[in-house]
């Protein structure tokens, strides 16, 4: 934690109403409390501050959440209409803001209670179906090269931090009311700039409602998270997506995405337009020369104000494009190429495409975020490139309550590469790990090997004996938990040993020796 002290922007009770009556959104309010000081926002009673409007959202919420956050010092409360006569006596005399549209309403507070910390700092947004968190981690090493302590900010889907607090991400886009406290945290620490995943869950549902990007990127498009309760179909999660531009001075495009007419015609919405590419010699930035090695990768990358020869210090083909973003933003951001290049080099992100140290010389192991379709094309093309020969063996799940797609459409991709599929637990959140395991063995490609073993230490426990029995080469695949170390289960989030060290421990006690 930073030890840097904030500042506090305030505003007013009756600014904030205004804003809303001016919205089209503000039902009531009390007119008597107009001169109160309001000095945040927050929809989580747990993250309350003196001074803060509490934002009361969601079919979860609980009268008492609300009492939980006047103890902790909320002044006032926002709710929708329905809420209100339930909460009216719980709060007696409490200043009360309500509205028509609770999630577009608490965009609006959070961005003025905090003082509109995106108009004071750069804040460098990322969208795609693959590769937001490496690029964040990238452009991040980067801005951070040569500096003896952390300079920027992160919001994603490994990790917030902010100069001030620093968590396990539980959303990859917070809430409206977290993400304005972020920006805030880190225009007052000055751990600037702030460099953010743009999830589509924040683009259609309002988390991002004013937020002004400095720059923001378009890395690929795939079918993801179509589900009943997140994008009905893949125009919404498309479309979805684009919006990012709405809110973007520079926008910078991948030319080698999917559907790519329609994403420069959404980003020619912006003030200029930079592109990347890894195969197109007409990008604004684009590579030649890419040469694979073990554990990195090294291309001559070509950008409007140098040609140098860039090493990534990361597996993964794929990171090629990855890298190209990163350089595109920091050609937006003037960073020069001395800078860039020593961030590439010695980035690293926690769980994505890690080769484990433990490894043996017939058994290797890697640990990846890869979750949907796309990221599995991705990973597998690349590292049957990378470590030819190998027998491969893949430990992967599912998620519970969301994203059904991927149950049918990550078997047959896998089977496609691998020798070896274990089905085990993904964050199974309200569903049976052993029926979401069974619906992925039903839809697993005839005459493909593959085991059911619910408990995920045990799946790769059983993985990493297998295949020091015998005697092969293997490449165990520990694929979408990357370094996590809780499992969604139900509505907590229980504590579980990250895949890599029960790799590591299995490789000690099962191999016989020390890593």
């Amino acid at each position: 934690m930073d030890t840097n002290e904030n500042t506090t922007h305030a505003t007013s009770f009756g600014t904030l109403a205004r804003l809303l009556s001016d919205e089209g959104i503000l039902v009531a309010s009390t007119p008597a409390h107009d001169d109160l000081p309001i000095t945040g926002a927050a929809c989580d009673s747990r993250a309350v501050r003196a001074g803060d409007v509490f934002c009361c959202k969601g079919a979860a919420f609980r009268p008492a959440y609300l009492e939980g956050a006047l103890e902790a010092g909320a002044v006032a409360y926002l709710c929708d209409e329905t809420a209100a006569e339930g909460l009216a006596p719980i709060a007696d005399e409490v200043p009360a803001l309500v509205v028509s549209d609770v999630r577009r309403a608490m965009s609006v507070v959070s961005a003025e209670a905090f003082g509109h910390p995106d108009l004071d700092i750069d804040v460098i947004g990322m969208t795609g179906t693959k590769g937001k968190s490496t690029v964040a981690y990238m452009l991040r090493s980067i801005i951070d090269a040569g500096e003896p302590y952390s300079r920027a900010s992160v919001i994603g889907s490994i990790e917030t931090y902010d100069g001030i607090e620093r968590e396990e991400s539980h959303n990859t886009t917070p809430e409206a009311p977290d993400l304005w406290r972020h920006l805030a945290n880190a225009r007052d620490s000055h751990h600037v700039p702030m460099v953010m995943e743009v999830s589509s869950h924040g683009l259609k549902y309002g988390r991002v409602d004013g937020l002004h990007l400095a720059a923001g990127a378009f890395l690929n498009i795939g079918r993801d998270h179509i589900s009943p309760v997140e994008h009905p179909d893949f125009e919404d999660y498309f479309t979805s997506k684009l919006r990012i531009f709405d809110h973007t001075e520079v926008a910078v495009v991948n030319l080698d995405t999917e559907l790519l007419d329609r994403v420069m015609d959404a980003a020619a919405r912006c003030g200029r337009l930079l592109t990347f590419s890894a195969t197109r010699h007409d990008a604004d930035v684009w590579a030649e020369g890419i040469e694979p090695g073990f554990g990195f990768t090294d291309f001559v990358a070509h950008t409007p104000s140098w040609t140098a020869k860039v090493s990534v210090g990361m597996a993964g083909l794929f990171n090629v494009d990855n890298a190209l973003c990163a350089i595109a933003l920091c050609e937006v951001l003037g960073i020069p190429q001395d800078q860039v290049r020593e961030g590439l080099l010695r980035c690293s992100v926690p769980g994505r495409m890690e080769l484990l140290r433990s490894s043996t010389e017939h058994v290797l192991g890697i640990v990846d975020y890869a979750h949907n379709r796309l990221s599995y094309q991705r990973f597998f093309s690349s590292v049957t490139t990378e470590f030819p020969g190998r027998r491969i063996a893949v430990v992967m799940g599912a998620p519970g309550d969301k994203a059904q797609e991927r149950r049918r459409e990550l078997p047959d991709e896998a089977a496609k590469w691998a020798d070896l599929l274990v089905y085990t637990a993904e964050d199974p959140a309200h569903e049976r790990v052993e029926d979401i395991c069974a619906e992925m063995a039903a839809n697993t490609p005839a005459g493909q090997d593959y085991l059911v073993i619910p408990d995920r230490t045990e799946a790769i426990r059983e993985v990493v004996r297998l295949a020091l029995a015998s005697g092969e080469d293997w490449l165990v695949c520990l694929l979408a938990k990357g370094d996590e170390t809780r499992q969604h289960v139900g509505d907590e989030f229980l504590p579980m040993e990250p895949d890599g060290d029960v790799f590591t421990s299995a490789i000690i006690e099962l191999g016989g020796r020390e890593a």
